[in-house]
């Protein structure tokens, strides 16, 4: 675990936490596909410390915007109700698996290492894909089939996001936020962005307090990264209108693509 020494000498880590929030508020995608990978290849993390601590940072980060959400009336709840009955459970049988391998040791590593990596690539494809997945969830929207089996579809979503999540710390922004679009394309973006953030608080929390259970998340560091990304979120939301997104969208698909190569590759 880092020492106070190390956090107040290395003031690298919250000005990390401040780039990150501000990519957060400004894009709203971009928190733990960006903050887990940079912890490990930048700063040399183990891969399960970076995922266990991003697992709380983002559980309390994503607490406040889920009351701003639920205090506007964006959240869907029985929307937000399916996918945790699909991811908490998901996030919990998780968690044993990994300790089961043993999250510190080679195996567990490994594993961490390569799911973050599809989940990053995952992520970019959610980025630039969008619209068309968009496009065709509209023709598929008047099917009285597809309606029929939206509620199952949205807790098996939730159950694929929650393991995703528990392993890599990535997935429950871009990816969630992509399936629900595709899923509820009658539901206006705001309910959908805030009922996917209502719901990666409860996942979060019981896969970052599952990773403290064993042994994965570093305190000081959870801490130095808040300092910096705080207000970096509160900055970016305040000039999110004022940024042409499309282009940042753009460039923060082509650093996962090539940070999730990476990962899985190298």
């Amino acid at each position: 675990m880092a020492s106070i020494m190390e956090f107040i000498f290395n003031p690298l880590l919250p000005l990390s936490g401040f780039v990150v929030g501000l990519l957060v508020g400004l894009t709203g995608v971009g928190g733990g596909s960006l903050m887990t990978p940079m912890l490990v290849l930048l700063f040399g993390f183990k891969p399960a410390t970076a995922v266990g601590t991003d697992l709380l940072y983002a559980a309390i980060t994503k607490s406040g915007g889920s009351w701003v959400h639920h205090r506007h009336d964006n959240i869907d709840w029985a929307i937000t109700g399916r996918l945790a009955l699909g991811s908490v459970p998901a996030a919990g049988l998780t968690l044993l698996l990994l300790a089961q391998l043993g999250v510190q040791g080679h195996g567990g590593a490994s594993l961490i290492s390569v799911v973050l990596g599809i989940a990053l690539l995952l992520t970019a494809a959610s980025l630039i894909f969008r619209r068309r997945l968009l496009e065709l969830a509209q023709r598929r929207a008047a099917s009285a089939n597809f309606q029929k089996h939206t509620a199952a579809l949205t807790i098996l979503v939730g159950a694929i996001v929650g393991a995703l999540v528990t392993i890599s710390s990535v997935g429950a922004g871009a990816l969630g936020v992509t399936a629900l679009a595709f899923l509820y394309p009658q539901l206006a973006t705001r309910r959908i962005v805030g009922s996917d953030i209502a719901h990666a608080v409860p996942l979060t929390l019981v896969a970052g307090l599952g990773h403290w259970w064993l042994g994965t998340v570093d305190v000081v560091l959870l801490v130095s990264l808040l300092i910096g990304s705080l207000p970096g979120i509160a900055l970016g939301a305040h000039f999110a209108a004022r940024v042409p997104e499309r282009a940042l969208r753009g460039l923060l698909a082509s650093v996962l693509l090539l940070v999730g190569g990476k990962l899985i590759f190298v």
